[in-house]
């Protein structure tokens, strides 16, 4: 029989949301272990949109997906959090008061006090468009996510999808794709106007092509495109010259065994909130992040962030029942400032 991890919070997911709770429940002198399914750490944002920009992270006026793992990263690294990547948590049982047994699909057990589920949507994965041979040609030259905008650059890509995600690398890869083309099926686009109506100015400067219609073969050998056969709304077939396909018709979300956890959901595919803890209605199991559901909820990250200090007030009462909790400033506290090793 596995031996068990020993720690005070196992963390589920290992996106912002879940890095920063290694932080704020560090500050309060709490160990944490991360599982996600992923093979990196940072979540969606690393996952799907590794550069692509955010702006909304408070005092942060510009950063990338990839740029704010980072920063996350760095922050929490005094604080010694282990990951275990490509796991999924199969199973939460209780063994005592307050004590639960986790174990994931790789067999590893885990015995801690608190459990933070922070996973987002759960388990996620890109829906493959309905084109046959398709995954011939996948992490070759079909692409579901940018990961590297230079690893485009010169290359005739086709952008097939009329949602946030193909425009708005539609607009990226712009500037860098010796000839880059944009199809979907009707003119009328489901992403900001504002995008919209500068991949319409790109259009009529001649800088991109737009397309009416859909994919329906591809050609090429060894896994490389050619050309990409489009069916027209008209029923006619043409050709499209293109080195890489990169498909956005969203996401498919799995919440995989969380909906087996004795939990209270909300839709089967949200958990309920107190939001003066962020604990479900499990006592020691807590949810933060796009996974939880409270009124008035908004799914931003800085949202998410507000969580997990909420939660890991709430947390530190299961991991030290015995001891009072002093609330503190890092600016003003030379005790945190040395958790952090800045003083």
């Amino acid at each position: 029989m596995t031996e068990a991890i020993k720690t005070d919070v196992l963390i589920i997911g290992a996106g912002p949301c879940g890095l920063f709770a290694v932080f704020e429940l560090g500050l309060l002198d709490m160990k944490a272990h991360l599982v996600d399914i992923l093979d990196k750490t940072g979540g969606q944002c690393a996952e799907l949109y590794p550069e692509k920009p955010i702006y909304d992270i408070p005092g942060v006026p510009y950063c990338t997906g990839k740029s704010l793992t980072d920063a996350l990263l760095a922050q929490i690294k005094p604080f010694g959090a282990q990951f275990h990547l490509q796991e999924m948590v199969q199973t939460i049982e209780r063994i005592g008061d307050p004590l639960f047994r986790v174990t994931t699909d790789q067999g590893k057990v885990f015995e801690v006090k608190v459990v933070v589920i922070a996973a987002g949507g759960g388990s996620f994965q890109p829906k493959r468009p309905p084109i046959p041979g398709i995954e011939a040609y996948e992490e070759k030259s079909v692409f579901y996510a940018v990961r590297k905008i230079e690893q485009f650059r010169d290359k005739r890509i086709l952008i097939v999808g009329g949602g946030d995600s193909a425009l708005d690398w539609t607009l990226n890869l712009a500037p860098v794709a010796s000839h880059l083309t944009l199809l979907h099926r009707r003119d009328q686009f489901r992403a900001a106007p504002d995008s919209v109506n500068k991949m319409m100015a790109l259009v009529g400067e001649g800088k991109i092509d737009f397309v009416l219609g859909q994919v329906s073969a591809l050609e090429g050998d060894n896994g490389q495109i050619s050309k990409a056969v489009v069916k027209t709304n008209d029923g006619s077939d043409f050709h499209i010259a293109c080195d890489a396909l990169l498909p956005f018709f969203g996401l498919t979300m799995k919440l995989g065994p969380v909906a087996d956890w004795g939990i209270e959901m909300k839709d089967n595919e949200y958990i309920p909130v107190d939001t003066s803890t962020f604990e479900s209605n499990v006592p020691g199991i807590f949810a933060i992040g796009d996974i939880n559901w409270y009124p008035g909820k908004l799914k931003l990250i800085l949202s998410g962030f507000h969580e997990g200090a909420l939660m890991a007030q709430k947390a530190h009462r299961y991991v030290y029942p015995d001891k009072k909790l002093v609330f503190q400033y890092t600016t003003s506290s030379t005790s945190l400032q040395k958790k952090l090793g800045v003083k």
